[in-house]
């Protein structure tokens, strides 16, 4: 398994779990559901989520980056 694999899937897991957390709180806000949680809550959830995907998408392109630079040089 190539270095960087895993966290990009974990990355692309995280960013469509924002996306359903973003979905679920534009249902909910359109609704008017109080059932559920708040829609702010959703929608922070889902911002928080994809933030996070994207800091670990940065990361697993580094490393990658990374070990195909050590590669070259040997």
């Amino acid at each position: 398994m190539e270095v960087g694999v895993k966290r990009t899937t974990i990355a692309r897991i995280a960013a469509a779990l924002g996306s359903l957390c973003g979905a679920i709180g534009l249902l909910s806000a359109t609704t008017k559901n109080d059932v559920m949680l708040a829609p702010h809550g959703w929608g922070i959830g889902g911002i928080l989520l994809v933030l996070i995907a994207l800091y670990v998408l940065a990361d697993g392109m580094i490393s990658f980056e990374k070990s195909h630079m050590d590669a070259h040089k040997h």
